[in-house]
């Protein structure tokens, strides 16, 4: 097929069409029963149809759409900040020991599932950094983390690894949205450990205590003002660390200053407007979704489906083995390890709000666990993150990575 015309759409019309994205997903969402009880993001939705659109034009009209996607670079920045600015160590003490047993097990299950992606992709004969994106790039760390390491990654040579990290995440999402709850079911079930029908109406005000802060128009500025700081502070480290030899991500060191800056600010009584932070995240994180997928090349991943789904389907089980006979057993065996295990699934092959979505099903139907609503938000927010990275980081140097011919 000879080279299709392009079309480059920049500037705020990328903003508009991305916004416009979402709101044509959260309206599918919201009618396509399925979408909505496996709580699908209306980004993913949206951003879905929207590339399938453009690859119909690019097909049909031999006409390739492309997006300027530095809006977006932006809010990947914004959204990690937020990360960083939730990242308090006052939380980590409140956790105590099941937070830092669940952490010391997420950060085994992440390089169980590295090695994973990186033995089938090694033994399809591909190159091995490919398997980290079928691995904690795009499972346990999602759609943030798996764009902006695929960034680096083309950057390194490794062809289309983004949009490859995308489709891993997205699959990763579905699963974990469908995988978690029948697992808590069947611990719960199998172990009687609560009876159904326990004050589901308890439960949906003891998670909105947990969950849900106020917010307002100071918390909004200061929170603009802080984000704006964070990001300028992280290119400035960048920039320094660049100029000794020494390379990481943008959204890591934003992450890095929102987290000083929020532990600066508990160290000195200075009250941060967690609301806000938590809006600002949640926005921003939506906007970045919506215009990576609208972006995304499909018939460049059409390629790839067979491999694809020959990895999800072995991460799949890797994460049902872990979370049914270890999550479950070192979180202590009761009904908050099963809710915990449900969680941990949704944080493992999707987000972290896949993981809450998991974990209100069940106690909806059964009873309020405040031990999982505190462990595993705080684990999936940024504990996991910043460990990730770690790992991520380390995977990334080892020798077969450099040794392995790049794909051309």
């Amino acid at each position: 097929m000879p080279e299709a015309n392009i079309h480059e759409v920049g500037g705020f019309d990328v903003l508009i069409v991305g916004i416009l994205v979402w709101f044509l997903g959260n309206y599918i969402t919201e009618r396509i029963h399925f979408l909505k009880a496996n709580n699908i993001p209306p980004a993913v939705t949206g951003g879905l149809i929207c590339s399938l659109i453009v690859t119909l034009v690019y097909s049909l009209a031999d006409l390739q759409i492309v997006f300027d996607m530095r809006i977006r670079d932006l809010m990947l920045l914004v959204f990690f900040t937020t990360i960083g600015l939730s990242a308090k160590i006052s939380l980590l003490k409140a956790g105590g020991k099941a937070l830092a047993i669940l952490l010391l097990v997420a950060s085994i299950f992440l390089v169980v599932q590295n090695v994973t992606g990186v033995l089938l992709v090694y033994l399809m004969g591909h190159h091995p950094g490919y398997g980290l994106f079928g691995g904690s790039v795009s499972f346990a760390g999602g759609y943030g983390t798996a764009i902006a390491w695929g960034n680096i990654a083309e950057e390194a040579g490794l062809v289309k690894a983004g949009e490859i990290g995308i489709a891993f995440a997205t699959f990763g999402l579905i699963a974990g949205g469908l995988l978690g709850g029948p697992i808590g079911e069947r611990l719960i079930r199998k172990n009687k450990l609560a009876r159904e029908g326990e004050s589901s109406a308890e439960t949906a005000k003891a998670n909105e205590e947990l969950l849900v802060k106020p917010t307002s128009t100071a918390g909004i500025l200061a929170t603009v003002m802080m984000l704006a700081l964070c990001v300028e502070l992280g290119d400035l480290v960048n920039r320094l660390l660049f100029s000794r030899g020494v390379t990481l991500p943008g959204f890591l060191t934003a992450m890095m200053c929102g987290i000083i800056i929020t532990n600066g600010a508990d160290a000195l009584k200075i009250e941060l407007h967690t609301r806000a932070i938590e809006r600002f995240g949640e926005i921003s994180l939506q906007i970045f979704l919506s215009m990576s997928l609208m972006s995304m090349q499909l018939w460049v991943l059409a390629q790839a489906v067979g491999p694809i789904l020959l990895i999800l389907s072995a991460q799949i089980l890797v994460m049902t083995v872990f979370a049914v006979y270890i999550v479950f057993w070192v979180m202590g065996r009761d009904y908050d390890a099963s809710v915990i295990a449900s969680g941990f699934t949704g944080l493992g092959l999707g987000a972290t709000p896949v993981g809450i979505a998991n974990m209100n099903a069940i106690t909806s139907k059964y009873a309020p666990s405040p031990k999982a609503f505190l462990v595993i938000p705080l684990v999936g927010a940024f504990f996991i993150d910043i460990v990730n990275a770690l790992i991520i980081k380390y995977f990334a140097g080892l020798e077969i990575m450099s040794r392995a011919p790049l794909p051309t």
